[in-house]
């Protein structure tokens, strides 16, 4: 573990010990870790756009602050809460947007291109992150790997050392997950409530 992930480690701990101040000291030092995660999310959209990844990470922070009961389990359990709230954020923003005239103002994503979702669409980014909660009630790890990967954009290892496993257990997982996600945002009614892992769906 370098420096930097022991530092982060022990103002997690003493964020789970009710330490006031830890927070308060840890973002300082994980601001532009969390940013460059942010930037994932926006770097396929206009520059004046209204929501930009510091102002993002500024949101998380104050997400963040909210929390009254935690029990970070390490750096790589941190960031991958922070991603998972960021794409919360964004789905909240894209709630915001979801009246308004088609395409002015939504939130656009680094999603995968083979995923069946226009960027520029409040209700299919909806969409997917309900087909994503569905398969987080199914498949918790591939929901997690696939989050990482298509909403704050990850590579592979960086998934991988995340979550702690394989970067053959990543590429597994994101093999499986984006074929259920791409039937589910089809209306495919075969893949729906069928475990990703199943042999029935990968007939």
């Amino acid at each position: 573990m370098s420096s930097h992930e022991t530092q982060i480690s022990g103002l997690l701990d003493a964020w789970n010990d009710g330490d006031p101040e830890a927070l308060a000291t840890l973002m300082p030092l994980v601001f532009d870790d969390l940013r460059a995660i942010a930037r994932r999310y926006f770097e396929r959209e206009r520059p004046d756009h209204t929501l930009q990844p510091t102002a993002l990470v500024h949101e998380l922070y104050l997400r963040f602050a909210k929390r009254r009961s935690v029990q970070w389990e390490g750096p790589s359990h941190f960031f991958g809460v922070a991603a998972q709230m960021m794409r919360r954020l964004l789905v909240d923003h894209a709630r915001l947007y979801r009246t308004a005239k088609r395409g002015a103002g939504a939130v656009k994503l680094p999603l995968s291109d083979d995923l069946p979702v226009r960027r520029h669409e409040p209700e299919e980014m909806l969409a997917l992150d309900e087909a994503l909660d569905r398969l987080q009630a199914m498949e918790p790890r591939q929901a997690k790997v696939m989050e990482l990967k298509s909403f704050a954009g990850l590579t592979n290892s960086e998934i991988a050392k995340t979550l702690g496993v394989s970067l053959t257990s990543v590429k597994g997982d994101l093999r499986v997950a984006r074929a259920w996600l791409v039937r589910e945002l089809r209306g495919d009614g075969v893949s729906r409530g069928c475990i990703p892992g199943d042999p029935a769906h990968r007939r």
